[in-house]
Formats: structure tokens, C-alpha cells, sequence
């Protein structure tokens, strides 16, 4: 992920009205702009999403693919764009996204976010409360989930061929073996 050279600080305000075809990150005034997706990081997107948008059906939560802004703290020139965003207080949902920290985050890695996933964003996200963190490495076909527990992380690791139960969402499971299958090419 790379910060742009920039003389100016960014508001918040200003992150909504940026319109140069780009898609950024805000972090403390800073841009950083955030690589196209590759093929593969959007099917592993668009099934965890099915899954989780099937399982909600009928219920008060809401799950949201990128683009999909999160501010997690008001007054703070910080929001970000997870891959997959949960939120279950529906008094946080505003017409840019989300104000405060959403139920579950998932971040799928790419080779330019990897560190940002992985450091930066996670602990935003811990210190926000977001209750439950994934991070989705395509490369190794692995999940790690961290559940909020007495403000830290509890951390568990899941592989291509397990299921995994969303601690938030009572019920709901993912079924990794769908999320990892290989797209055929015909």
C-alpha cells in the first residue's frame, strides 16, 4: 500500500469527495491508494460474501463487500474500505457507511497490503473494538480470526479445508472449501 506524496492533509471531508478514479485509505490525514483487486482476491470476496448475505437473510444485520467506507472513531481523519465489512447496530450505518466499529471486518491480503492488514489495520481495528478481525491470505489458502476478548485479540487459524463458525454472528458458518475452490477456465 502506498502513501502518496502529499503536501496536504486530508480531512475526512475531503476523503469523501475524492473523485480521480482511484480508491484510498485515509490514516490520520494521510492518503494511501489501494491496489485493483486481482481476479482471484474478488472471487474469494464474493463468495465469503454470499455466504454471510445468505446466512443474514431475515436478520437485523448487514454485510457490505468494498467499497464500503468505516470510520471508526468521529473527529479522527481515519476511515478505511475492508474487503467485507458486518454491522449489526443499524444506528451506525450512515450514506457514506459506517460510524464506529462494525461487528466483523474481513481483509483479504494482497502483496501491497499485506503489512497494512496485518499491523496497521489491526490494531485500528483492536483498539476500535471491532469484535471479530479475519485476515484472508489467498497465497497459503488460510484464514486467521481474531475474537475480541477483554480488549485483546484471541487469534485461531483455519485452512482450505475447514469450516469456520462466525463468532458474531450465531450460527453463521463459512465453508472454506467453497471460498478456496479454483475457478475453472471454461
Amino acid at each position: 500500500m502506498d502513501i502518496l506524496r502529499q503536501e496536504k492533509y486530508y480531512t475526512y471531508e475531503d476523503w469523501l469527495n475524492l473523485d480521480d478514479g482511484h480508491r484510498y485509505e485515509l490514516l490520520d490525514g494521510e492518503l494511501y491508494m489501494m491496489a485493483e483487486p486481482s481476479r482471484r482476491h474478488q472471487e474469494i470476496q464474493m463468495e465469503m460474501s454470499r455466504q454471510i448475505a445468505n446466512y443474514l437473510v431475515g436478520k437485523p444485520c448487514r454485510v457490505y463487500p468494498a467499497p464500503f467506507g468505516v470510520r471508526l472513531f468521529k473527529g479522527r481523519h481515519t476511515a478505511f474500505e475492508p474487503d467485507i465489512t458486518v454491522v449489526c447496530d443499524r444506528s451506525k450505518l450512515t450514506d457514506q457507511g459506517c460510524e464506529g466499529a462494525p461487528d466483523l471486518v474481513v481483509e483479504i491480503l494482497s502483496p501491497s497490503t499485506a503489512r497494512f492488514d496485518k499491523f496497521t489495520k489491526f490494531n485500528e481495528y483492536l483498539r476500535a473494538g471491532v469484535r471479530e478481525y479475519w485476515i484472508v491470505d489467498p497465497d497459503t489458502k488460510t484464514v486467521n480470526v481474531f475474537g475480541l476478548k477483554e480488549g485483546e485479540y484471541m487469534a485461531k487459524a483455519y485452512g482450505e479445508a475447514d469450516t469456520i463458525q462466525v463468532h458474531v454472528l450465531d450460527g453463521c458458518v463459512i465453508d472454506l472449501p467453497l471460498v478456496f475452490a479454483e475457478t475453472s477456465n471454461a
